[in-house]
């Protein structure tokens, strides 16, 4: 018998033992699934943060293209009303004094008209681009004559053949201008 008590004492060591190290085993596997968790949970919010700075951008960016947008969503229409004041300062620019009183009287109206014109397009934000007696700016202006005149620098402007207009800080027509351009031998220090 005292064998057999033994044996089972042994025996119940043993799964003691069994169940220790089980016990062991499976506080080791929780761990390491503790540990595996707590990764996918950090690489998961370092994903969240990336994907709401994104938006935060992509917002930004729509935010900005839509001021862009708002800004200069009138320019198809005032290029167009920019042609159209073209024509009426050809009009208003004839000689009137070779005129009948009835043609005088119209040349009024569209001077008026003209003037309406050109008020309403600088309550939009519409400048005129009138740069003579400066230097030529390819920015903003277009060379398409040159002369040659002893009295003024090289490369300044001497006449705006078209006008430039900007709506508000874009170009959106350059001024076709003629430019001072010193022959070649010439001393440009006079």
């Amino acid at each position: 018998m005292e064998e057999n008590v033994k044996e089972e004492v042994v025996e119940q060591e043993e799964k003691v033992v069994q169940k220790e190290k089980h016990k062991k085993e499976k506080k080791n596997k929780d761990k390491e699934k503790i540990k595996e968790l707590e990764k996918q949970i950090e690489e998961l919010t370092e994903k969240i943060k990336y994907h709401q700075a994104e938006l935060i951008n992509y917002r930004k960016r729509k935010d900005e293209e839509m001021v862009q947008f708002r800004k200069y969503c009138n320019q198809d229409i005032i290029l167009e009303l920019i042609g159209v004041i073209d024509n009426f300062e050809r009009a208003i620019n004839i000689d009137t004094n070779n005129v009948s009183e009835d043609v005088s009287k119209f040349l009024e109206g569209f001077r008026m008209m003209y003037l309406s014109m050109k008020e309403i397009l600088k309550n939009y934000g519409v400048e005129e681009i009138n740069r003579v007696g400066e230097i030529f700016d390819s920015s903003c202006e277009q060379a398409l004559m040159t002369d040659d005149v002893k009295d003024h620098k090289e490369d300044e402007v001497l006449e705006v053949l078209l006008k430039g207009y900007k709506l508000k800080d874009r170009v959106i027509r350059p001024a076709s201008v003629k430019i001072n351009k010193k022959k070649e031998g010439e001393d440009n220090n006079e």
